[in-house]
């Protein structure tokens, strides 16, 4: 005969799912009433009967006290049922004793099973049992008690390891925080950023741009080798200048002039980093030194710069380009030769203010036909502000760069070798990256800042190519990065192949040339991202550090009630939400009125709109 058959009655004390509930009556289906007052009928199959009752109301079911321990002890291994267990620990059968049971049942401590047959567990498994609840205890109160402390804001040196989760998110390592979660918090970046910083994780101006962009954030340390012996010309009596930018520390190129003849002198790199190594292999996988304003990472051992960087020692081996140039301003007569050079260290500001002087004077005349050829090819001039951003001991520095004729000197010598080497390369059918940028869809040249802007935004980006390709940006139809070895893959790349066809050594083939090239550039992007959201991110630092600054923005593009406005002091852009009408080229007063560091956004008042 079934249980319900024996017991089931109108006041039993029944089982309904995981809850106590009393029968009221009893009929093709029960009637039975659950804590609360909520009354619900039931099919008997839905419900187990612990105790026949009589049970007056589910508020008699208190807690009993018995000897629990004892009676597991007698047990301890065997099998019982619901009434026999009550009756050992308490001594008495009566409804609350039976829940009470029932309870200590449904928590498998020490009994399991069903009201018919209880198993009683062995002391291994209850001791092994209360030791993992007691460790999930303390784990989910010490969690309570961490969640406490980031709600403070006042970590402890132990919360270190757990807020790693959050710095995973905080750098787009990992799409989950649990800590996030439990916190109320979207899981995002900028909010993983923003607890980070919060709780004193990161400092309040930690830039997360470089871990982001999953860029190296050491120097390389492997062992560099000692220079070959190789015959070199020696061109120290001829003064070379090796002009940077005021604090450079890896000065990699040096122009001199030698009657009709331009040099251009280039840290032979290619001497100490063969085409096949773990050097070569190590600043492939870089593709460039990761300039913060923060930092530098260099692609490859400092010791390397060190030994080769042109000025560091009183001479430095080069792989040097000398070259004429037509009247028609295209180099002539390229010679390639690994030189022994003395270079002098110069400051563009230094040049600037001798820039009409010998040597310079003539060697702005001798680059003048060239940059002319290029002016008359370029789809336009971009002269749009730029800006240098240091950090100096914590402190935000941000200078701009205005244009200098030291400066174009510089950049034009540096094309034209450039040039030269790509229509030598490609002569000789020598493998080597050539650098293009297609032609931008453009119905003019603008001079305004607003088109500028628009104009820059049509161009793409230089691209790596096997054969010579037209650079719109430049003005060239041969072009190729050949003077910044020490701080930039590609041009380590033509190093090596035109040292081996010094030497009269095979090369690498054009498919082992892209193929690394492509690698590189993978690398490189990376780089790249990884310092223009530095810069953003250390400008929004120097505009928050600096709550009283006020200055002008130009607009550089309108949309409905806010406009892009380009701020020529930092070389920042921003949105800026005017009143009433403007238009391209307007000028606007700015009053910074907050800065969102995580967001990397800064919001302006502008003053009159």
């Amino acid at each position: 005969m079934s249980n319900h058959a024996l017991s089931l009655q109108a006041d039993s004390l029944v089982l309904y799912k995981i809850h106590p509930a009393r029968v009221l009556a009893v009929g093709e289906k029960i009637d039975i009433e659950l804590e609360g007052g909520q009354t619900k009928r039931v099919r008997p199959k839905d419900i187990e009967v612990l105790h026949p009752g009589p049970l007056r109301s589910l508020a008699d079911l208190a807690p009993c006290e018995g000897e629990i321990e004892e009676a597991w002890s007698l047990l301890e291994g065997g099998e019982t049922d619901l009434k026999e267990l009550t009756e050992l620990i308490f001594e008495a059968y009566t409804p609350a004793c039976c829940w009470t049971v029932w309870r200590l049942v449904a928590a498998g401590i020490y009994f399991t099973g069903s009201p018919q047959r209880i198993q009683v567990r062995s002391r291994d498994e209850v001791e092994r049992d209360r030791a993992e609840r007691a460790a999930k205890a303390a784990a989910e109160a010490e969690w309570r008690a961490f969640l406490e402390r980031m709600e403070a804001a006042r970590p402890a040196p132990e919360d270190c390891a757990r807020l790693a989760e959050v710095e995973r998110l905080a750098l787009g390592q990992s799409e989950y925080s649990r800590i996030l979660q439990a916190l109320g918090h979207q899981e995002t970046p900028q909010n993983a950023h923003r607890a980070l910083v919060r709780c004193g994780y990161w400092s309040r101006n930690h830039n997360p741009y470089p871990a982001r962009a999953g860029v190296r954030l050491d120097d390389p340390v492997l062992p560099v080798p000692e220079p070959v012996d190789e015959p070199r010309l020696d061109l120290t009596h001829l003064p070379s200048y090796a002009i940077d930018d005021e604090g450079n520390q890896d000065p990699d190129d040096a122009i001199s002039l030698d009657g009709e003849w331009l040099w251009v002198h280039v840290a032979d790199v290619g001497m100490l980093v063969a085409a096949d190594g773990e050097l070569e292999r190590e600043a492939r996988g870089r593709g460039a030194n990761l300039y913060l304003p923060e930092t530098v990472i260099n692609m490859l051992p400092v010791e390397i710069t060190e030994r080769l960087g042109l000025g560091l020692q009183s001479t430095s081996p080069a792989l040097s380009f000398g070259f004429r140039c037509s009247e028609g301003g295209e180099p002539l007569d390229l010679r390639i030769e690994r030189t022994w050079i003395r270079a002098q260290r110069w400051t563009y500001g230094d040049v600037e203010a001798v820039i009409g002087d010998e040597p310079f004077a003539s060697i702005e005349r001798f680059l003048a036909p060239f940059r002319a050829r290029r002016v008359e090819r370029r789809v336009a001039s971009l002269d749009l502000p730029e800006v240098s951003v240091r950090v100096h001991d914590g402190r935000v520095l941000v200078r701009p760069l205005p244009r200098l004729r030291s400066r174009d000197l510089v950049t034009e010598a540096m094309l034209m070798a450039g040039e030269a080497v790509a229509r030598f390369c490609h002569e000789q059918a020598l493998p080597i990256p050539f650098a293009g940028q297609p032609m931008p869809e453009v119905q003019d040249s603008p001079t305004d800042l607003a088109g500028m802007y628009a104009l820059r935004r049509k161009f793409k980006p230089t691209r790596m190519a096997r054969e010579p390709e037209p650079h719109a940006g430049l003005g060239l139809h041969f072009y190729t990065r050949a003077t910044s070895p020490l701080r930039r893959y590609s041009d380590l790349l033509v190093h090596q192949q035109l040292r081996a066809w010094l030497r009269g050594e095979p090369c690498l083939d054009v498919e082992t040339v892209m193929s690394r090239i492509a690698e590189a550039d993978m690398a490189g992007s990376q780089v790249r991202r990884a310092e223009r959201l530095s810069n953003q991110h250390w400008k929004l630092v120097y505009l928050r550090e600096n709550p009283e600054w006020r200055g002008d923005g130009v607009v550089v593009e309108v949309a409905e009630h806010k406009a892009t406005v380009l701020i020529p002091e930092l070389a920042l852009e921003a949105r800026v939400r005017l009143r009433g009408e403007t238009t391209p080229n307007a000028r606007v007063s700015l009053i910074p009125r907050e800065v969102d560091l995580p967001d990397l956004a800064v919001y302006f008042s502008a003053k009159g709109h």
